[in-house]
This record gives structure tokens, C-alpha cells and sequence, in this order.
């Protein structure tokens, strides 16, 4: 078993890391040698390598076309995006034992997680996805993994609705405006640790639907994804979805940690992160194309199916349309499978007949508000939300 990071020096921590401490203020790694192929880290070596594309340790993007025709993203296939190295396994050894403190509340008190299995369960379909998905297509070409769309995934979490534990604690305290929840990840000691701790503060308004989930995909949570217990914010960015979470507090402000205050903002291009600046938290309306995929080989003229994925991050997908020529002509597809719920994402497929050439093929998707995928991303220096159709679009050749 290696050294816990608190029995390392900062400088040894982050080279063993491999800086995945100074990478998480930029989103993730930066250096081009994490785009070589690597073997997954022994935390996720259960993985299925093939379907995933390994940027760095913490970093791991699911290849487009391992997606497939179904809800459900498998476990193993699923990506990983963690902003400090996680926790020794050490903590999945006695699960139940696992403590969260909780604070804000009329009794504020610490529960074991098997208190919290008592009061209540749920099971809820949601896209995890990680804010910087698609930033790859960013022509500025921002600091972070270059994800494309495989930063995201549609899993099935099972746990207790935080509202049930806020109710046998006597419900939150006057003032409130925040649920604010803290990794418990391991710091290297002698700094700050709020320059470094994984903590997020999301409004309150999500309290309603947030989960503190013990199984993901009908199994114990893994180490990867945060076991054994996550906080799960339906509808909001990866990075809210609090792994290893130690501290669930009601704040009547965000909290001050620097991933909240100047990490994952909205921040203008040439300005510098601000807490004034939008925070990543809910979802836009989304979609893309998972096949046919660009290729060396041209595909044969004649009939194509063409299908993919599309969410509404907080809301449901109403509707779903495909243009095979950049986006001048629109037809709806059809959604196929079970609709579970409006926070998973829908597959969707399009029958079509390709001539010989080179076609565009874009999609966007509508969600049940009225809100339309743009064709347009929005520019910011982290390449943060990136909901642009045209981006995603999938160029073809045909025979």
C-alpha cells in the first residue's frame, strides 16, 4: 500500500499525484504527454481499457463509440474525472462505518452510513457529466483534458433523498441558502486546506431531489466513483456530485474553498476567475451523434441509421431533430427505449438514405421547457458547458 498523502511532503504528494493538485484549478491535466496511452491506475484497473481513452490518473474519457444503443452506461465503461487523487481503498473495507457529519440542520450530528440507510431510499437515473465536456472543440483550445463527449454517462444511483435526513434532524435552520458538501479526499498537510478541498456549495432549491448514494448501477459504490458515499445533485455538473463526502452543510453563503470561489466559473475570455462570475452548476440541453462516427473508411451509399444521446440537464427531452447537411434542413427522430425519468438522457435514432459525398450530420435536442441546443457554444477560459450542436456535429464520408 502506498503512503497516505498526509505522510508526504507537498512536493512528493503532487509528483506520486501526478499534479493532479495543481491541475484542478485549470480544469484538469494540461501537459500534451497525458494524451499518450497509458494502462488505467490500480483504483480503476476493473475498467474496460478498450472503451476508454486514459488522459492521466484521475482522467479517463469513455471512447464514442462505446456507448452503444442503451440507457444505461455500464460501470466499467463509464468515464472517471477526479480533482485530487482519491482517497486508500482502505475506506471501502468497513462501509457501513462511514461517517457524515451534518451541520445547518435543527440537530446537527454525525450519522454512520448505516444510520443513514434507515432513513429512506430511492433509486434515480441521472446524466453524471463532467462540465468540461466538449472542450476539446474550443478552437482556443482552453487548459484542461480535452474531453469530447465522452466525459459523461447515464447511470442509476440508489441511497437516501438528503430532504429525509434533513427531516429527522428538524429541518434546515433559518437563513439557509445553500447545500454545501466536502470530499473527503486526503490533503498533504502544512496547507491551506481550503485551497485544495474539494467543496462545492449548490442552492438550496436542489435540496429537493439530491441523494446521498451508497450503490451506483446496482452495485456498492466503487472507489472511482466515490464509495462509499457520494453526494448526487440531479441535473447539475459532475463537479457538484461530491465523492467521498465527509460534510454535508447548510450554508447561508457559498463556501470559500478555492474550487468554489475562483475554480469552475463561467469566466469571460482574458479575465480572471471571480466569484461574481456564474458557477458550473446546472446542465444545459444536450446532444450528439454516437453513429456513425467520423472514420478513415468511407461509409456505402444507401440507407444509414443514424442514433445518439440527448438530456435536458434539470428538465426532460421533449423532442429530438437530425440534419445530415450542417444543420440547413431538419427532420424530428424518433426516441427509443424507456424514458427513466428527466434526469437521464434519451437515445434517439433517425432513418436516412446518404448519397455519395461529404455530409455533415448534427443534431439538436429541445427539452420539455422550450429550450433549444444552440448552435453556438459559449466562450469562457475553462471551456465550461459546452452545449453546441455544430461543435458535436459528426462529418462523414460516403462512397
Amino acid at each position: 500500500m502506498s503512503d497516505s498523502p498526509s505522510t508526504l511532503s507537498r512536493r512528493q504528494w503532487l509528483g506520486r499525484g501526478g499534479a493532479a493538485l495543481a491541475a484542478w484549478s485549470l480544469g484538469a491535466w494540461t501537459s500534451p504527454a497525458f494524451a499518450q496511452p497509458r494502462p488505467l491506475p490500480a483504483y480503476a484497473a476493473w475498467k474496460d481499457a478498450p472503451s476508454l481513452i486514459v488522459h492521466s490518473n484521475t482522467t479517463m474519457e469513455t471512447r464514442r463509440g462505446a456507448f452503444g444503443t442503451s440507457v444505461i452506461t455500464p460501470s466499467n465503461q463509464l468515464y472517471i474525472r477526479n480533482n485530487l487523487p482519491p482517497p486508500e481503498a482502505a475506506i471501502l473495507a468497513q462501509r457501513d462505518e462511514w461517517v457524515l457529519e451534518l451541520v445547518g440542520v435543527a440537530q446537527a450530528r454525525s450519522l454512520r452510513l448505516a444510520e443513514l440507510k434507515t432513513l429512506g431510499l430511492e433509486t434515480v437515473a441521472t446524466v453524471l457529466q463532467c462540465s468540461g465536456n466538449g472542450r476539446a472543440f474550443f478552437p482556443g483550445k482552453p487548459s484542461g483534458t480535452p474531453w469530447t463527449v465522452g466525459a459523461a454517462g447515464c447511470v442509476v444511483w440508489s441511497g437516501v433523498p438528503v430532504r429525509n435526513v434533513v427531516k429527522a434532524l428538524g429541518g434546515v435552520q433559518d437563513g439557509m441558502k445553500f447545500l454545501t458538501g466536502t470530499g473527503g479526499e486526503k490533503l498533504p498537510e502544512g496547507i491551506d486546506p481550503k485551497s485544495l478541498v474539494v467543496e462545492r456549495s449548490v442552492p438550496l432549491a436542489a435540496l429537493d431531489d439530491a441523494l446521498l448514494a451508497w450503490e451506483m448501477n446496482g452495485e456498492p459504490l466503487s472507489l472511482a466513483h466515490g464509495g462509499p458515499l457520494r453526494l448526487i445533485v440531479p441535473g447539475y455538473q459532475g463537479v457538484n456530485n461530491i465523492k467521498y463526502i465527509q460534510r454535508l452543510a447548510f450554508t447561508a453563503r457559498e463556501t470559500d474553498a478555492r474550487i468554489m470561489a475562483h475554480g469552475y466559473r463561467l469566466t469571460p475570455p482574458g479575465q480572471q476567475p471571480d466569484p461574481a462570475q456564474p458557477s458550473v452548476w446546472e446542465m444545459g440541453v444536450k446532444s450528439w451523434i454516437n453513429s456513425p462516427q467520423p472514420a478513415q473508411e468511407p461509409l456505402a451509399a444507401g440507407p444509414v441509421l443514424i442514433h445518439g444521446v440527448a438530456f435536458g440537464g434539470v428538465r426532460g427531452v421533449q423532442q429530438v431533430e437530425v440534419s445530415v447537411d450542417g444543420g440547413k434542413q431538419w427532420k424530428p427522430a424518433e426516441l427509443v427505449g424507456p424514458d427513466l425519468g428527466r434526469f437521464a438522457w434519451r437515445q434517439f435514432a433517425f432513418k436516412t438514405t446518404l448519397a455519395s459525398g461529404t455530409h455533415l450530420l448534427v443534431c439538436r435536442a429541445t427539452d420539455t421547457a422550450g429550450q433549444v441546443q444552440p448552435q453556438a457554444r459559449m466562450d469562457n477560459t475553462g471551456g465550461y458547458n459546452n452545449t453546441s450542436w455544430l461543435d458535436h456535429g459528426v462529418k462523414v464520408q460516403v462512397a
